[in-house]
């Protein structure tokens, strides 16, 4: 395979120099090579490998280092530590007005823009009718750049960077700064770029563009590698702890006492996937459930089973008096619930499956518990579930 990048165990620390003493210390440790002992690690032993043809997403929270990594990437900044290969032609969109001279018209950018790149005057002759069009920013040409707007650099980078053909495309989240009509069509020309053999590495927090474009992805959780692999599963666990995270956050679910609860539920069971912890289902799987609840009058309860996602967001709900479910008699005392939600049709994603008890005449909720469950597919469907289709002529 032809290796375009290739870092070995490359970590990056900023030292502390607040105050002056941090100052000399870190001055000391560049003079003579050493690694910082005091500051901040933004990457930490980062080993990857992109071969040409590749399309690669850079997934994670803010913070966690991904524009660092790409830094890195294109010599913007050195590693502390590490080493990093590059072998390709790379043009690179990191931050918008990059590369610009805010003083000097949109012509005069791209020319100069176009030459650092490699382009010589008769190829970019050649191509700049190309370049305006893909830009269409009009009369605005001709303007200093400082007059743009973040959306009209954004064009004016991305359309140079059609005409320059690089073998590697790296791009950081600036394209969520332009309009919906450019964003498509960068969408459009990047597809084209990998269908001709094009290599991309695409830092975005949208997982649906990262789906879309991308073969693998890296997940970058405070500094580190968390997950690499195929596009699907990584975006798909980066999700769903992410909508862990922001259920903990936001503390929307209430939990009742349930050793006080007066119609408690006792043991909840959720079976038909991959052992794990939250456990692992595939779209169209059975979900095998178990709700065990006791009756302190002996009286058959009335059960309630239902799934949310992650971040509280209700999906489907059932009321076993509604059904005419009445529960199994264990014990004295004890009563037995069985569900089964077959074949189902969720998408991809983190949820939690939910049960409630409610006395006999099902007028009032005493007790609930959760677990988390996870759904893994390959599948570019948005939204919680698959609804039956067809496209028509």
């Amino acid at each position: 395979m032809d290796t375009l990048v290739r870092i070995d165990n490359a970590s990056k620390i900023y030292p502390r120099v607040h105050k002056s003493r941090e100052r000399l210390r870190a001055f000391i440790s560049l003079l003579f090579g050493r690694e910082p002992k005091h500051g901040a690690t933004v990457l930490s032993n980062i080993n990857l490998e992109v071969v040409r043809g590749q399309s690669l997403g850079i997934i994670g929270e803010n913070g966690a280092g991904k524009s660092t990594l790409l830094k890195v990437l294109t010599g913007v900044i050195q590693p502390t530590s590490g080493r990093v290969m590059v072998h390709a032609n790379i043009a690179a969109m990191l931050e918008l007005g990059a590369g610009f001279q805010p003083d000097f018209s949109g012509m005069d950018n791209v020319r100069m823009k176009a030459s650092l790149m490699g382009l010589s005057s008769q190829e970019l002759e050649q191509r700049l009718d190309d370049i305006l069009e893909f830009a269409d920013i009009g009369e605005y040409i001709h303007e200093p750049v400082k007059h743009y707007s973040s959306g009209m650099v954004v064009r004016l980078g991305f359309a140079v960077i059609t005409a320059c053909r690089p073998d590697l495309l790296i791009t950081d989240e600036v394209l969520a700064v332009g309009d919906e009509s450019f964003q498509k069509k960068c969408i459009r020309w990047i597809q084209q770029f990998l269908e001709e053999g094009g290599t991309l590495l695409l830092v975005s927090h949208s997982m649906y563009v990262v789906q879309k474009l991308c073969q693998k992805a890296l997940w970058i959780h405070a500094g580190g590698i968390e997950q690499y692999g195929d596009v699907f599963p990584v975006t798909q666990a980066y999700l769903a702890w992410h909508e862990r995270r922001n259920a903990k956050d936001k503390e929307k679910q209430i939990k009742a006492a349930g050793d006080g609860a007066y119609y408690r539920i006792e043991e909840l069971r959720l079976a038909g996937g991959d052992t794990g912890d939250p456990p692992q289902f595939s779209m169209g799987d059975n979900l095998q459930i178990e709700l065990q609840i006791y009756s302190p009058d002996d009286r058959p309860p009335v059960g309630v089973v239902g799934v949310i996602r992650a971040d509280g967001t209700p999906v489907y709900g059932v009321v076993s008096d509604n059904e005419g479910a009445a529960p199994f008699k264990l014990a004295d005392h004890y009563y037995r619930f069985r569900l089964c939600l077959t074949d189902i049709a969720l998408l991809p994603g983190s949820y939690n499956l939910s049960a409630h008890s409610m006395d006999p005449e099902g007028m009032r909720v005493f007790d609930n518990r959760q677990m988390a469950f996870v759904i893994t597919g390959n599948t570019k469907e948005v939204g919680y579930i698959r609804l039956t289709h067809e496209w028509l002529e």
